[in-house]
């Protein structure tokens, strides 16, 4: 197996940045280091995982957010999905999703 490399769209990059004002700022998070640590466990975990975390087929009515996804349990109270294409040892995170959002009823 040759040297992992993932790739973030655009929109995964803008949305993680903006989560962390958005714990921050809706109290989930007093500190603002605290919603940032919070963040890099998240892509922390995306970094290290993502070539052998055990990861599903993504159910053909969410294939529009990538082919295949896998799960953070970042909490008791939320899982996060990350959504991904792979080729070979290259993986494009295409979206990430939490248990919060009505998208993961349609997930296992």
């Amino acid at each position: 197996m040759g040297e992992v490399i993932i790739y973030y769209r655009p929109q995964v990059i803008t949305y993680v940045n903006e989560l962390v004002f958005s714990l921050y700022k809706n109290h989930y998070f007093g500190f603002m280091e605290d919603a940032l640590s919070y963040k890099d466990k998240l892509l922390d975990f995306i970094e290290n995982n993502i070539s052998d975390f055990p990861y599903k087929t993504t159910p053909f009515t969410l294939v529009h957010f990538g082919s295949y996804y896998m799960f953070y349990n970042s909490t008791k109270r939320t899982t996060w999905y990350i959504f991904f294409e792979k080729k070979d040892d290259k993986y494009l995170v295409t979206y990430i999703s939490n248990n919060h959002q009505p998208i993961s009823g349609f997930l296992l």
